[in-house]
């Protein structure tokens, strides 16, 4: 089994903002496979799906971003998953240009607090992630206001596409690999 997991805030207040991108992914995997993300368990909402012969569990933790790693670390052990490279995590990214998406099979928190906060939790940086551009066209005076405010109406078919991206690469993390499909989209 697979967890693919969305890094977000819960709550309709943080439904479109820039943090919220890996819940927008988790939610355009569920309606492709025709699933809801609505079981509340080990404080996240998921759903089971099954992409390219994979059973899958999809993610939104509930925990709040900085909090993502305990509702992580309760389902690894709910289902049994002891392999942190079993468990893909989709994050905003700030040092990426806008629309650009970048899969590593590991690596740091660069800095993010949900990716820290997994870290810390799985006690590993060993598990692969999907890192999704919302960088900035200016340079910001306070970048926490910045990745909570929504994207602006001028920016959403650009993230709609993102978004659309981000889930065909996690497709192909699956059904191609992970190499492959860093060689496609990174």
């Amino acid at each position: 089994m697979w967890l693919i997991v969305g890094l977000g805030n819960p709550g309709p207040k943080y439904e479109l903002t820039r943090h919220n991108c890996g819940f927008l992914v988790i939610d355009e995997l569920a309606r492709r496979t025709g699933r809801e993300v609505r079981t509340a368990e080990c404080q996240a909402l998921t759903a089971r799906a099954t992409i390219g012969g994979h059973t899958l569990l999809l993610v939104k933790p509930q925990t709040f971003m900085n909090l993502s790693g305990t509702a992580v670390s309760g389902l690894m052990s709910r289902y049994q998953v002891a392999d942190p490279s079993r468990v893909l995590v989709i994050s905003d990214d700030l040092a990426l240009p806008f629309g650009r998406i970048r899969i590593r099979r590991q690596g740091s928190a660069g800095g993010h607090n949900g990716l820290k906060s997994m870290i810390a939790r799985l006690n590993t940086q060993e598990f692969p992630r999907i890192r999704m551009g919302i960088a900035p066209e200016h340079p910001v005076a306070d970048t926490a206001s910045f990745v909570l405010a929504e994207f602006p109406r001028k920016d959403r078919e650009a993230l709609k596409l993102m978004v659309e991206t981000a889930s065909d690469a996690i497709e192909d993390i699956l059904t191609i690999g992970i190499a492959d499909a860093m060689s496609k989209y990174n």
